[in-house]
């Protein structure tokens, strides 16, 4: 299995080998895991990752197109090194995490769901973090930041930079 081009980005069909071999004996169901393992294996699931693994379990990219955009916990592009999930659940609603959101979407220039263009950050919203003592919150991966202010924002990100 060789390369093919993504996006731009070159996508190694080697690394599904191992994913392959690892579920091989499995007669039906396995393409739930063999996704979960290519997803692994690249960070996020390119197209012709896809088209490879529809070619060798026999099944229609249609359908393995359906099962991605149907469970969240597949992705159709990559996601940043750092994942920032913003609050948005009841308590830190009413103390402005609103506010928050905006100000993460303004420093990073991405809207919610998106990814930024030097892959550093990706930014989603949550119904609750769980921490709402703290509200409004953020996590940064499994970083809580806590009774934040819009000015706070920039200097939080700035000591992700890594």
């Amino acid at each position: 299995m060789g390369s093919t081009q993504d996006s731009g980005q070159t996508v190694d069909l080697a690394k599904l080998e191992p994913v392959f071999d690892k579920y091989k004996d499995m007669a039906n169901g396995s393409l739930i895991p063999v996704l979960q393992g290519a997803q692994d294996a690249f960070g996020f699931l390119p197209i012709p990752a896809l088209q490879a693994i529809a070619k060798r379990l026999n099944v229609p990219i249609s359908q393995i197109y359906g099962v991605v955009t149907f469970y969240a916990q597949f992705r159709l592009t990559p996601r940043g090194r750092h994942v920032i999930r913003s609050c948005q659940g009841t308590a830190c609603h009413v103390r402005n995490s609103a506010r928050i959101l905006e100000t993460l979407k303004n420093t990073l220039g991405v809207t919610a769901g998106g990814t930024t263009e030097d892959l550093k950050f990706t930014l989603e919203t949550v119904a609750c973090i769980g921490a709402c003592s703290l509200a409004p919150v953020m996590m940064i991966d499994t970083d809580a930041h806590g009774r934040l202010r819009p000015e706070r924002i920039p200097k939080i990100l700035d000591s992700y930079s890594n």
